[in-house]
């Protein structure tokens, strides 16, 4: 058995030793701790190195204002929210899908209950609490983790090269989980780093791209910037053209729109954006009444009341919505009800640019699953397996990006000690 460290480490509390098989896992997010539970569990020897402080960050971060581990809704409605990778990311999930994630957090101790959203959480709405129990099992089931360690790649003789606050070392593992996260909140780790070390090694990479992010318009008017950015728009709709609108909230901001129902529409959003350098976002602001009611309560005459006192006494339209309602709309399409009902019911706002990367909450792009095998190892890097958010697929907030990252690493876990009782 090959030795674990050609350069010793202070930081580390077990050597390779013994005669069970190593495997390095690169990243301590959701993803990789997954694959090290996993590979621990059949017996395998796990260290997990990740460059941060701490591992969990941006899991613990996802949990401020409450833990959403993951969604209820039935089983074909929760798969379809994966978009273009449906077909790789349910494969995953017949691992491991959202009930058996809620049975996994249960043995930790930790309940859980779904919210009137459907969506699940703790019973505390905390993520801190989850990730310490579920790092002392850890612990106690003999995975070493090692935080202040940055993967850099590999040396000449196929070792793992990482540096640490006291140098470098060189690391010789039987198998490599790599779950490195994606592009998005790089000051938790997600850096994207990782991409031109796997470039180099021939690996299939789709661009890194922000998912779940703001837009920027061409720019708002001063008067709307100044009197309203950062307000909420609630109890309205959105949508693509060409599809049924859905309803919840948005944030009007000083460059355009976030939140949470932006988010929904965010990679169509995106992908019209790269293809046709602009994407269009209709905004229903009565999404409970119909076009031909708006239409009758503005041809009521008005007298001497002001277009804006109108809006409000018929139709309670006032604040930010008016505001927008007016830079959106043509003085012409004001003096007409049944053309300013239509605006009403679908106005357009034309997106130009996402926001960075690294403002956004998930990013789409990564290791194509056309590079791996079924079993999420590197097609011409044997040994070589990846999981979570660097893998090339993509979701809307609501757990279903959490979800998938824990089935990836549970699957990447599995075939990682699948493919060495192979070799053995």
């Amino acid at each position: 058995m090959r030795d674990l460290f050609h350069s010793p480490s202070p930081a580390m509390s077990e050597s390779h030793s013994t005669a069970r098989p190593l495997v390095a896992v690169i990243g301590g997010g959701p993803a990789g701790l997954m694959a090290a539970e996993a590979l621990a569990r059949r017996g395998v020897a796990v260290q997990v190195f990740d460059a941060m402080p701490s591992v969990g960050r941006k899991f613990l971060l996802a949990g401020v204002g409450g833990m959403n581990i993951t969604h209820s809704e039935p089983y074909p409605a929760f798969v379809s929210r994966y978009g273009a990778r449906q077909g790789e990311v349910e494969a995953l999930l017949q691992g491991f899908d959202a009930d058996a994630l809620r049975q996994w957090i249960h043995g930790l101790g930790i309940e859980t209950f779904v919210g009137t959203s459907g969506r699940v959480f703790p019973r505390d709405m905390k993520a801190a609490p989850l990730l310490r129990a579920w790092l002392k099992r850890l612990r106690d089931s003999g995975v070493v983790i090692h935080t202040r360690h940055r993967w850099l790649g590999w040396n000449a003789d196929g070792s793992l090269q990482i540096s640490y606050p006291q140098g470098e070392l060189s690391v010789q593992a039987d198998a490599v989980v790599l779950a490195l996260g994606g592009g998005s909140w790089a000051r938790l780790g997600s850096d994207g780093a990782w991409v031109p070390l796997l470039n180099q090694r021939g690996v299939d990479i789709s661009p890194l791209l922000a998912s779940n992010c703001g837009f920027e318009v061409q720019g708002w008017s001063a008067v709307l910037t100044d009197k309203f950015a950062g307000a909420p728009l609630k109890n309205i709709a959105l949508a693509v053209p060409g599809a049924a609108m859905r309803k919840g909230e948005f944030i009007l901001t000083a460059q355009g729109v976030e939140g949470s129902l932006v988010y929904a529409w965010s990679a169509a959003l995106r992908d019209a954006i790269n293809r046709d350098g602009h994407a269009t976002l209709l905004l229903d602001l009565l999404p409970d009444k119909p076009v031909d009611k708006i239409a009758q309560a503005l041809a009521k005459p008005r007298g001497s009341r002001s277009m804006a006192k109108h809006l409000h006494s018929q139709l309670g339209l006032d604040g930010v919505k008016a505001a927008l309602l007016r830079e959106l709309t043509d003085p012409a399409t004001f003096a007409e009800p049944a053309r300013l009902a239509a605006a009403i019911k679908a106005l357009p706002i034309e997106l130009v640019r996402t926001r960075p990367l690294d403002e956004a909450i998930s990013s789409a792009g990564g290791v194509r699953f056309e590079g791996l095998d079924q079993g999420l190892m590197v097609r011409g890097l044997p040994g070589v397996f990846c999981a979570g958010e660097m893998l090339d697929w993509e979701a809307p907030t609501g757990g279903y990006l959490l979800t998938a990252c824990f089935a990836s690493g549970l699957k990447a876990g599995l075939a990682a000690a699948d493919w060495l009782a192979g070799k053995a």
